[in-house]
């Protein structure tokens, strides 16, 4: 393949992953913000219905990023890779800002939760177009022994995407009063990604073509038709199937557990505080993100089938231990049998029509320090320093098995599609894998943890579906490490 001087690659990295650091921050606000969208954008009469309901309009926006995939990969296949995700990058931003200047359902009623639907939608569209791209472009500028070192810092810009949300969304939260927050304060981080879109297509647009597509356009070599030669050539469609069952499946739900199912259980389950959970997340995010590169480059040496597979195998061995050991920290049980130790704590505070309202809370503190505070009959503990760095620990730990499945899976889809075809090929199994199989898992889990009443039931999807792919992948992967391009 043609080979790129190091000073380029690194241009192309740093412009690539940039816009799709921000495209993944657009994209989580919602799903960090989810547990306030749901009181502002839905029927107040039933707060349960309406979190699955806001959960369901997150999962929205991860099913249609298939079809995004197709759309923009056939646009990438035939006009180019830098001018589709540089089309992805200003629906995203332009969705994501929009959220934030929609009125209440309080004010305009169901057009509320309607508005969040369609902008959804087009966000979802937006993102299936993005990752293709940005991955196959950085890819097709590495050398083939590089490649997985290479491709890995874009799969870093997932998780510093919601790391970078959750930093934005707990300033603004520090900066003003809770009540403040949550009446006009979490629209901040929604419209303050317009400002990040702007400075990264200002970036995105300096950049050249991939040579390879340039390469292959001045050849007449482009495909006529991409989706056609994708699906429905019978060896590239048993390859896109391989690639979703045998490795995107498994890393889409291994992925969305480590990060937002581990986010959802501390904040609805165990009911840590909301700055606190946030704080344990990010923190943890922080320790584990340098792994990408770790596992991005040793998938160069030992190949990126070993990694992905084993990551799956035991994050569907250990999930359950872990979020039992969780379960324990957060002190469940006790929030219920303490009624009787209770101080009386009493505040005044806004609502959304700017009437004071008079707020009771009881609080309990524990021996250890922990507190416990329960206000309109919602718990909300906030843990010792001690116990919260038990909860990084265990949360980084399953950081640990994402960054071993989704590393290498860029060189790996990279490698399995010929460069014709690349973007279409390579989107449409990650975007399954992630956003119907990874993006459904919130969904899933709490009408599972709703159904069954055992608050670790939740846990069965991403388990069952782990260790599947694994089985698969076993028997049917094929390590192209290094191939040419």
């Amino acid at each position: 393949m043609q080979q790129t001087g190091t000073k380029t690659i690194w241009q192309v990295i740093m412009a690539s992953s940039a816009g799709t650091l921000i495209e993944w921050y657009d994209f989580y606000i919602f799903g960090s913000l989810s547990a306030i969208i749901s009181e502002k954008f839905f029927p107040p009469s039933n707060p349960e219905l309406a979190y699955i309901a806001t959960l369901a309009t997150f999962a929205v926006g991860f099913i249609v990023r298939p079809f995004g995939a197709i759309v923009f990969g056939r646009l990438g296949d035939l006009v180019g890779r830098k001018y589709t995700f540089l089309l992805t990058l200003l629906i995203m931003g332009g969705s994501t800002f929009a959220i934030g200047l929609i009125p209440s359902y309080d004010t305009i009623g169901v057009l509320a939760p309607m508005l969040v639907l369609i902008l959804r939608l087009l966000q979802g569209l937006a993102l299936g177009g993005e990752y293709g791209g940005a991955a196959t472009y950085v890819a097709e500028h590495s050398p083939n022994h590089r490649r997985g070192y290479y491709t890995s810092f874009i799969q870093t810009t997932a998780t510093l995407g919601l790391f970078v949300s959750l930093a934005v969304i707990l300033i603004t939260r520090s900066v003003m009063t809770p009540a403040d927050f949550n009446n006009y304060g979490w629209r901040v981080p929604f419209l303050l990604s317009v400002l990040l879109v702007i400075m990264s297509y200002y970036i995105r647009i300096r950049l050249q073509e991939s040579p390879l597509f340039i390469q292959m356009k001045k050849e007449g070599k482009t495909s006529a038709n991409p989706i056609k030669e994708s699906f429905g050539n019978k060896e590239n469609l048993k390859l896109v199937l391989i690639a979703l069952f045998g490795a995107a499946m498994g890393q889409g739900v291994v992925w969305y557990t480590g990060q937002f199912y581990a986010l959802s259980f501390l904040q609805k389950t165990m009911n840590i505080e909301f700055v606190q959970s946030n704080i344990i997340i990010a923190l943890a995010l922080l320790l584990g993100t340098p792994l990408f590169i770790y596992f991005g480059s040793l998938s160069d040496r030992i190949g990126r089938k070993k990694i992905m597979l084993a990551g799956m195998l035991i994050a569907a061995l250990a999930y359950y231990p872990i979020y039992k050991a969780m379960d324990t920290i957060g002190d469940v049980k006790q929030k219920t049998k303490l009624t009787e130790l209770y101080k009386i704590e009493s505040n005044q505070s806004k609502n959304d029509a700017g009437q004071f309202v008079q707020h009771t809370t009881k609080v309990h503190t524990y021996s250890d320090g922990s507190v416990l505070r329960i206000s309109e009959g919602k718990p909300e503990l906030t843990v010792n320093n001690t116990r919260m760095a038990m909860l990084v620990f265990l949360i980084f730990v399953q950081v640990v098995f994402v960054t071993m499945v989704y590393a290498p899976i860029a060189a790996f889809l990279v490698e399995m599609f010929p460069t014709r075809i690349r973007y279409t090929s390579m989107s449409l199994p990650y975007h399954i894998g992630n956003g119907v199989f990874g993006g459904l898992l919130p969904t899933i889990s709490t009408i599972l943890v709703t159904k069954t009443g055992n608050h670790l039931a939740g846990l069965i999807y991403p388990i069952a579906v782990a260790v599947i792919c694994f089985a698969i992948g076993l028997v049917y992967i094929k390590d192209n490490k290094g191939a040419d391009l």
